[in-house]
Parts: C-alpha cells; sequence; structure tokens
C-alpha cells in the first residue's frame, strides 16, 4: 500500500491480467500504467476476480487473496460455482474490499501486484462478466464504496463502475486487422470493442496507428481517443561486470554471441518466419528463443520438430526457453548480439522498445505499430518477405558497424518513451476526463 496526500483525483485500475501466472504484455501495460499514476501522486484502488468466497473472514481475505493470486482456474468446477456462472443477475455487484494489514508479505506477490491504496474483489468476475454482456448485451455494474474519479480498464472488459467515469484502453484491433493470427471470436470482439466505443467516457490506445484503426474500423470520434503510448518496465541490468559469467553459467551462452527472439509463442509474433529466415542464414550464432507457448504455437515451432526422420540442419543451433523472470530476461536481452522482431501486427511492441533501450541492435518490421516506435533505430523488413529477413539477419550477424549504429540510435529512440513522458501524458488524459 502506499500513502498519498489529498488528491482530487483517485484511479481505479483492473487485476484481469495481473493476475495471470505468466504476465502479457498488457500485465506489463498495467504496471506500467500503476507505476506511472503513483508518480503522479493519484491514489489508486486494484479491482480482481481473484476465486475467493465472498463470506471469507474478513480476518481471513487478504490471506485467501494472496494465496490465489497468480493461480490458475481450477480444472473442476463444483456444483455451486457452475450454478453461479449461469446464473448471472442483472443488478449491481457490490465488490469485497481485501483489508491489507501485513498478515501476507506482499514481496511474494511477485510482479503481478502493482502498489495500491486500496484493493477490492469479486470472485471469477471477469468469467462472469462476458456471459452477462452475451445475455443481456450491457456491461455488468460493479460498486465500491467511494468510488475513484476514473476507473481505467486496462482491456476491453464488458464492466462499468458505478460513480465513476469509465475508460478502456484498446491495445490493438489485430482480431480485426489479422483475423487469422488471433483466438479471439471475432463478433464478440467487435460487438464488445464498439460498445466500449460507444459507452466509455474516453477510449486510450498505445500508438498512432492503433488510434487511427479504432477510429477507422469501429467510427470512434477522434477526439475520444487519446494514444498516449506506454513506457518499458525492463528492471535495470545488476552487476553488468558480471553478466558474461551468468549467461555462461544458468544458459550455456557467450556474451554477445547468440541471436534472440522473446515474447508469446503466436502467430502474430511471426516466429515460423524468423527461424526459417535464421535456418535459410546459415550462420553459427545461435539462436535463443524466449516465451511460453500461446495459440497454435505448434505452427510456429513446426521446423524445429522431425520431418520425414530427422531434423532439419541447423535445428541443433535453435535454444528454446520457457517463460522466465524478468531479471533473467534482462541478463538474456543485455547479452545478446542482435534481437530479433519483425512481428506481422503490433498495436505498440513492447519488445522492440526494450531491445532499443538496452542498447541491443533489433530486427523489427513495417507493418502495424512498429515503424513509429522504432524509427530510424531498427533494420526494419517486410514480415512476409522472408528473403529480406535472411539478408537482414546476415547483416546483423557479420556488420559490426551496423550493430555499434543501431546499439547507438537504439536507446535515444527509447528515451522518447520514458515513464516521465508516459506519465504527463496520463496526467493530461485524467485532467480532462475528470473536468467532463
Amino acid at each position: 500500500m502506499t500513502d498519498h496526500p489529498t488528491s482530487p483525483i483517485r484511479i481505479g485500475l483492473d487485476g484481469y491480467n495481473l493476475a495471470l501466472p505468466q504476465g502479457t504484455g498488457v500485465a506489463t501495460y498495467g504496471r506500467n500504467l500503476a507505476a506511472a499514476i503513483d508518480e503522479l501522486g493519484y491514489p489508486i484502488d486494484l479491482i480482481f476476480g481473484v476465486n475467493i468466497p465472498r463470506k471469507a473472514d474478513v480476518s481471513l481475505r487478504e490471506s485467501l487473496f494472496f494465496g490465489q493470486l497468480g493461480a490458475d482456474a481450477p480444472a473442476r468446477l463444483n456444483l455451486r460455482k457452475k450454478i453461479r456462472r449461469w446464473r448471472v443477475h442483472p443488478l449491481t455487484h457490490d465488490m469485497i474490499e481485501i483489508p491489507v494489514t501485513g498478515r501476507a508479505v506482499l514481496e511474494d506477490a511477485g510482479d503481478r501486484l502493482p502498489r495500491f491504496d486500496r484493493l477490492f474483489n469479486l470472485s471469477e468476475i471477469y468469467d462472469v462478466c462476458a456471459r452477462h454482456f452475451r445475455r443481456y448485451g450491457r456491461f455488468m455494474t460493479l460498486r465500491v464504496p467511494n468510488p475513484p474519479t476514473i476507473m481505467h480498464w486496462t482491456y476491453p472488459l464488458p464492466l462499468q463502475l458505478a460513480g465513476a467515469r469509465n475508460i478502456y484502453t484498446l491495445h490493438d484491433l489485430v482480431p480485426l486487422r489479422l483475423p487469422r493470427a488471433s483466438l479471439e471470436d471475432k463478433r464478440y470482439y467487435d460487438t464488445l470493442t464498439r460498445a466500449c466505443v460507444e459507452r466509455g467516457d474516453h477510449i486510450v490506445t498505445v500508438s498512432e496507428k492503433s488510434r487511427a484503426d479504432i477510429v477507422e474500423l469501429l467510427g470512434a470520434n477522434p477526439d475520444w481517443v487519446t494514444n498516449c503510448y506506454q513506457a518499458s518496465d525492463m528492471p535495470a541490468l545488476r552487476e553488468p561486470a558480471s553478466l558474461p559469467g551468468r549467461l555462461r553459467r544458468l544458459f550455456d551462452l557467450e556474451m554477445k554471441g547468440y541471436f534472440l527472439f522473446f515474447g508469446a509463442i503466436e502467430p502474430k509474433k511471426n516466429l515460423g518466419r524468423v527461424i526459417q529466415a535464421y535456418l535459410e542464414a546459415d550462420l553459427e550464432t545461435p539462436l535463443v528463443i524466449v516465451g511460453g507457448e500461446a495459440w497454435h504455437a505448434d505452427r510456429e515451432l513446426k521446423l524445429l520438430g522431425v520431418s520425414h526422420g530427422r531434423q532439419l540442419p541447423g535445428v541443433d543451433r535453435i535454444r528454446r526457453i520457457d517463460y522466465v523472470p524478468r531479471a533473467l530476461l534482462t541478463d538474456l536481452l543485455h547479452g545478446a548480439k542482435a534481437s530479433l522482431f519483425p512481428a506481422l501486427y503490433e498495436g505498440f511492441g513492447l519488445p522492440a522498445l526494450e531491445a532499443m533501450a538496452a542498447g541491443v541492435p533489433l530486427l523489427s518490421s513495417t507493418t502495424g505499430s512498429l515503424p513509429e516506435v522504432t524509427g530510424d533505430a531498427a533494420l526494419a523488413v517486410d514480415p512476409y518477405d522472408v528473403d529480406a529477413m535472411v539478408d537482414a539477419i546476415r547483416r546483423l550477424d557479420q556488420d559490426e558497424a551496423l550493430r555499434d549504429q543501431l546499439a547507438i540510435q537504439g536507446p535515444l529512440q527509447a528515451a522518447k518513451f520514458s515513464h516521465t513522458i508516459f506519465a504527463e501524458r496520463l496526467r493530461q488524459l485524467y485532467q480532462q476526463v475528470a473536468k467532463r
């Protein structure tokens, strides 16, 4: 919890992505958003949907909440919970406050819980609200005592907080722009995002490309859509002098001796073509892939498997590492020869920003928001052009002058998306919305 001087503006944030066992780009956005709001001196209320009983004793709520935070959903639901999910009433739902007294060690919550002033919860609310929206065609209304001035939903959710101005972040419209690269129900997603535009007090997004998509595809009023961009919360590199030793001992990797791809393994990240281009480039420099498997990961990783009784030549130089804590990802990033992120379509492209901020040469793409985020500080290719990608990977491997140039330009470009600049954009947005 935090202590704030009296502020005329209190901000609510949802914990929809923060509660996931392994953080996503949207979870990073939520953490950065909370940090920027805290920097501005605004009190923060967190709204979670962790699975704990409504009737739990007040003294036990804290332990139950932190015990379930980040836990996987139960494989089987009991009969009562099944009935509760089906019987969604259309009335206002009262949130339950979780008193945080120090009973639970907050450091154990890891990076899933940003700093806050008040903490509220309603079991499975983020599952139930979708059923409510499908059934009644309107947003589920939540209620808390002394509601915040602004409730900032970090994701398109069919929820609204009574007594607050509700604003929604739409990170991108990839399900509509790149429908074959995402799992979402396209009809439901279109209906939901249009409802956010129509019913929300304001729409926030993370790039000018996403803002243009929201105006074009959803018919939003441009005056009611604000691009605040975002910032990175990649932790600082600890003990830089000992990094080469850590890389050798933990990962058997040499400093500046490997390419790195990091991010969710899903179609829009374009890892399948990255792997193909790397194998065609026929280099000795290994490729390290860091990221959990998401939708259609098997298609993206197909070339790594056994075909006709044998592996493709060069596959043995590709290393896969599952999800790692942010501190270890920082080590892997700073030790890389170059970062490969030629995504098909990004609303922002946080891995690109993180690579530039670390001074790591970056292979990016010419689509989505990546050109406006990377500027001239990356080597950009058409993400569908494997031949261009092969040539770019070879250049990054062999051209030391190019790597040095990108390593200098990267941090300069990344500075345009600093926490201070992000916080100032938010301050202007919140004051504008609060005055209405």
